[in-house]
């Protein structure tokens, strides 16, 4: 991992940062540390951060209302840290724009590897060159622009974190046929699904809340019972009629 991999920790355990920092730092991270909700969102919204790790319970400003804010402009990947057995706050927090979470304890040990995961995810993504009869996908009423990570439907630009990106991405680009729920967990988190891990199904839900259903209210993207999932095609659309 580069030198460039710079990690923000929004946490108000100052001796869990110091154990983290002196960890990471041996793996390569450079971490800078805010212990609370305002002075993280000032710190996230300077751009120069590639991953922010956020925990939910903050004094004033919690995890919640930071990435309500650092999703009304910023795409940076968000690792939210919640409390062990509080799956509503992971449920909440996917839903609001978070890429992946961790429930606490953790092992350092799981939290580097889930950071080089989306770190990884991230470097692949800009690093493949995209060639131009390829570098717009359109299918019915989405139009997405590899290059730009820009996603329209209509007139209307939708706003998507880097992980509902690359799952619709990925998706379109397969559309017609049933993406592996494995494959979903690699490609778009970077590592593989952990028992009763929902988090793909949470970033598949808020694709579909964003986008609405296809024209003539037909499900636009489909769950294929214990195997994956499936972006509708037009033409298959009417025939499942």
């Amino acid at each position: 991992m580069s030198d460039s991999s710079t990690i923000l920790l929004i946490d108000d355990d100052r001796e869990l940062y110091e154990l983290l920092n002196e960890y990471l730092a041996q793996h390569g991270f450079e971490v800078t540390a805010a212990h609370d909700g305002e002075s993280g969102l000032r710190l996230a919204n300077s751009g120069e951060f590639k991953l922010i790790v956020l925990d939910v319970m903050l004094p004033g400003m919690d995890g919640f209302d930071v990435l309500r804010e650092l999703r009304k402009e910023l795409h940076t990947p968000v690792m939210m840290l919640t409390a062990r057995g509080e799956d509503v706050d992971r449920i909440i927090g996917l839903e609001m724009g978070a890429d992946d979470y961790l429930a606490k304890p953790f092992n350092p040990r799981e939290l580097v590897a889930r950071i080089r995961a989306i770190l990884r995810r991230c470097e692949q993504r800009d690093a493949t060159e995209v060639a131009p009869e390829v570098a717009r996908l359109e299918l019915e009423d989405v139009e997405i622009d590899r290059l730009s990570r820009e996603v329209r439907q209509g007139e209307r630009k939708i706003r998507l974190t880097a992980a509902e990106y690359d799952l619709l991405e990925l998706l379109i680009m397969n559309a017609g046929q049933v993406v592996d729920r494995n494959e979903l967990f690699r490609e778009v988190l970077g590592r593989d699904p952990e028992p009763l891990d929902r988090s793909i199904d949470m970033h598949v839900s808020h694709l579909r809340k964003k986008l609405g259903p296809q024209h003539a209210g037909i499900e636009r993207i489909k769950a294929i019972r214990g195997v994956g999932y499936l972006y509708t095609l037009p033409d298959t659309s009417r025939q499942s009629d």
